[in-house]
C-alpha cells in the first residue's frame, strides 16, 4: 500500500492557499501555516517549520503581493518572495522533496505582442516583479525537484483581489474608469489550485518528480485588458444589485501607479497542458462560475 505524502503548505490564509488546503486534502495528510506561526523573513523560522512537519510536498502560496508598495519595501518584498524561495528549496533537497511554488507574470516586461512562454527572456518592470524573478532564480539555482507556477491577474471569491474591488466599486458608484491598454489573463484561485492538485496528482502516482519537474505557465485561456475585465463583472451583477451604469476606458497614464505595470503579460499554457495533458478553462468561464458563488 503507497503512503500518502505528507504536505506543507506556507500561505494557507491566502487566496490561493486557501484555496489549496482544500483541493490537495485527498492527496496526503496537510500542515498549513502562515504569518505569525512561521516568519518568511526568518531562514530559522523557515528551516524549523520544514524539518519538523517532515514534509514529501512543500507548496508554497505565500508572497509579499504589494506591487506599488514593494517599490519602498523592495528589502520586505526581497526577503519573502526573493530568499525564502531558495531556501525552502534547499530543505526540500537535502530531503528529496518536491518544492511547488508560484510565481508571477510581472516577470515579464510586457513588450511582446503574442503569449509569452517559458523560453521568453524575463525583465521585470518593478521591484515586486524583480523580487518574484529572484526567486524562481534562487530554486533554480538549488536544481532540486521542483514545480513553479506563473500565474497571472489572480482573483478570487475573498481577499483582496480586483473582482472583489470592482463588485463593491460597482455598487457605489454610477461610473467606473478602468485602464483599458494593459492585457492579461484574469485567473481564478480555485482553478490555480484543482490545476496544481491534478499535476501532482500525476508526480505522486507516477512516482516521477525528476521527468515533470521545471516552470509552467498556470492561467486562465484567453485574454482581456482590465476594463474588459471590469466590464465582463459588472455586466454579470444583476442590475438590481449595482448603482453602476458605464465603465469607462482609460489609458494607462491616466491612472499613475507607484509601479510600473507590463502592458502585455498573456502567457501560454500550451506546455503544461502537454506535459500534465490538461486543458485549462477560458477567464470568461471562471468568471461565470465565481459569480455564481457570490450570489449564492
Amino acid at each position: 500500500m503507497n503512503v500518502l505524502p505528507r504536505i506543507l503548505i506556507f500561505g494557507r490564509i491566502g487566496q490561493v492557499g486557501y484555496e489549496l488546503r482544500r483541493t490537495l486534502a485527498s492527496l496526503g495528510p496537510l500542515t498549513c501555516v502562515d504569518y505569525p506561526e512561521v516568519d518568511l523573513t526568518d531562514p530559522d523560522s523557515i528551516r524549523r517549520w520544514i524539518r519538523d512537519s517532515k514534509p514529501s510536498i512543500i507548496v508554497n502560496a505565500a508572497a509579499y503581493t504589494a506591487v506599488d508598495k514593494a517599490e519602498t519595501e523592495f528589502s520586505l518584498a526581497q526577503k519573502i518572495n526573493g530568499i525564502a524561495p531558495g531556501i525552502m528549496a534547499e530543505e526540500a533537497k537535502k530531503t528529496g522533496a518536491l518544492l511547488v511554488h508560484y510565481s508571477t507574470d510581472y516577470v515579464y516586461d510586457g513588450t511582446k505582442t503574442s503569449p509569452y512562454t517559458e523560453k521568453d527572456a524575463t525583465g521585470p518592470l518593478g521591484a515586486y516583479g524583480r523580487s518574484k524573478l529572484a526567486g524562481d532564480q534562487a530554486i533554480l539555482a538549488v536544481d532540486g525537484n521542483h514545480l513553479i507556477f506563473r500565474l497571472c491577474w489572480v482573483y478570487g471569491a475573498r481577499g483582496n483581489n480586483f473582482l472583489l474591488t470592482m463588485t463593491r466599486l460597482a455598487r457605489e458608484r454610477e461610473t467606473l474608469r478602468v485602464v483599458a491598454d494593459q492585457f492579461g489573463s484574469p485567473t481564478w484561485s480555485r482553478m490555480i489550485a484543482e490545476t496544481t492538485a491534478l499535476a501532482l496528482k500525476q508526480v505522486i502516482d507516477e512516482h516521477d518528480f525528476l521527468s515533470q519537474r521545471g516552470m509552467y505557465h498556470l492561467c486562465a485561456s484567453g485574454q482581456t485588458s482590465w476594463h474588459g475585465f471590469a466590464k465582463a463583472i459588472v455586466d454579470s451583477l444583476p442590475i438590481e444589485h449595482r448603482k453602476c451604469r458605464e465603465v469607462q476606458s482609460i489609458p494607462t497614464a491616466d491612472y499613475p501607479t507607484p509601479a510600473k505595470r507590463p502592458a502585455y503579460s498573456v502567457m501560454s499554457c500550451e506546455k503544461l497542458e502537454r506535459v500534465f495533458n490538461l486543458r485549462l478553462p477560458s477567464w470568461e468561464a471562471s468568471l461565470r462560475d465565481v459569480i455564481e458563488e457570490l450570489n449564492h
